[in-house]
């Protein structure tokens, strides 16, 4: 006969000899220290922060030294003779080789440049918070993936529990089938139809069961193995409430999302782009002071230099106003972004929020359908059992219960992910799962 549905039952490996059993929030701070896309993220960011370096370099000092020594080798004439020679003068050549020496040390300090400087610290520093708004990004779609990933093999062992359940159901049926056909009361078509209908189950089983390995591997890619999964999940697959006004969720959503506030620091850069260039065009000031020496014998022959240097750019072809162009362009594009952003982050959570409602009537619809299609169930074993109805009421009685179990796990797990993917477009958690 029909029984209540059967409950998820504990995997082999969940026994107290196994490994250990895992929460949801557990396998989502494994995926956060473990994932690859993580680690990437992070370096990325360190990237970032070492660019700022880079630009708060041209406020301080540049020292460089250099040393050079070569063998060199000059010629030159000497006259020779004397009164008493019959040739006035004569010349002969000689040749002299020597090693050259010469060093120097030279400090440049830059004293004023109307701000370029700074403006490529702001902008490099406006990047950097795109970078880690960026990470906050992969951590959150990694989050979301854990999820799904979890309730989804959830659901796939619910799925293969229903469907181990239907296949001990019909075994049940066929050899009722059996019995009474072999006393008399049933045609050798109720066996054969039993027969045809177990088989259908039991190559249901074998998807289910293959399911249910498939979203094991999904979620230790999920959590960043490379294996399979070292422990099992805990079972959290239930009902559960998610109330948020639209207005609310795109609030906070436009507060928290960091996508947005990715592309408003790159506009921040971007503006920042947009002075810099613009002061290209100004002049520059900087101190050059140089000491050092050359010779072909020590000591050296000391010489040292001090002044001040003014850099006042007159024509380059029209290169810093296509520069200016330039960044002026990407700056406005950023802010097109900004607005396709917003409207793609506000049909998210529209789309979400319409998820979830649905998926809570969802919800009640599969409780109450299963409830009928099990007593429809236990209607039909009956009358089979006492010669009123047929094989054919009751294999559709039990293919219905089986459609209407699996009908409220899907639910269940529709429900859920909704809920994850609800928390995502608002980048915020809801309630505790």
């Amino acid at each position: 006969r029909a029984t209540e549905p059967p409950a998820t039952p504990a995997p082999p490996e969940a026994a107290a000899s196994g490994p250990a059993v895992r929460s949801l929030a557990e396998c989502v701070e494994i995926a956060l220290a473990r994932h690859p896309s993580v680690g990437g993220a992070d370096a990325d960011v360190e990237a970032g922060r070492a660019r700022i370096g880079q630009a708060r370099s041209g406020y301080l000092p540049q020292l460089a030294g250099s040393w050079s020594s070569d063998r060199r080798q000059s010629s030159f004439s000497a006259r020779t003779g004397g009164p008493t020679t019959e040739v006035a003068s004569a010349s002969t050549a000689a040749e002299q080789a020597f090693y050259f020496h010469q060093g120097a040390v030279s400090l440049s300090q830059r004293l004023f440049d109307f701000g370029q400087t700074l403006a490529q610290i702001r902008a490099a520093q406006a990047r950097w918070d795109s970078l880690a708004a960026e990470a906050d990004t992969t951590r959150a779609q990694i989050v979301l993936d854990v999820k799904q990933a979890y309730f989804g093999l959830l659901a796939a062992r619910r799925l293969l529990a229903v469907a181990d359940e239907t296949v001990r159901s019909l075994e049940q049926q066929r050899e009722l089938a059996r019995a009474r056909n072999e006393v008399g009361f049933a045609p050798r078509i109720d066996v054969t139809r039993s027969e045809v209908q177990l088989a259908t189950a039991e190559l249901d089983q074998l998807t289910a069961r293959n399911n249910v390995s498939l979203a094991e591997v999904t979620l230790a890619n999920a959590l960043g193995f490379e294996g399979p999964l070292p422990f099992d999940i805990e079972d959290v697959l239930v009902a559960r409430p998610a109330s948020l006004a639209e207005p609310a969720a795109l609030d906070r959503a436009y507060a928290a999302r960091p996508e947005l506030r990715s592309v408003l620091a790159l506009q921040r850069a971007a503006e920042q782009d947009v002075a810099q260039r613009q002061r290209e065009l100004l002049p520059s000031v900087r101190a050059d002071a140089t000491y050092g020496g050359s010779t072909s014998e020590f000591p050296l022959a000391e010489t040292w230099r001090v002044g001040a240097v003014v850099d006042v750019p007159l024509f380059d072809g029209g290169l810093t106003i296509a520069r200016i162009g330039e960044s002026r362009a990407n700056l406005h594009s950023l802010r097109f972004e900004e607005q396709r952003l917003r409207q793609q982050i506000a049909l998210e959570v529209r789309q979400a929020l319409l998820d979830v409602a649905r998926a809570e009537q969802a919800i009640l619809v599969t409780e109450r359908a299963a409830a009928q299609a099990r007593e429809n169930l236990q209607l039909a074993e009956g009358r089979y059992e006492t010669g009123v109805g047929n094989v054919i009421e009751l294999v559709d009685a039990q293919a219905a219960r089986a459609s209407a179990d699996a009908d409220r796990v899907r639910a269940l797990y529709d429900q859920r992910t909704a809920i994850a993917t609800l928390e995502r477009a608002i980048a915020q958690e809801l309630t505790a799962p």
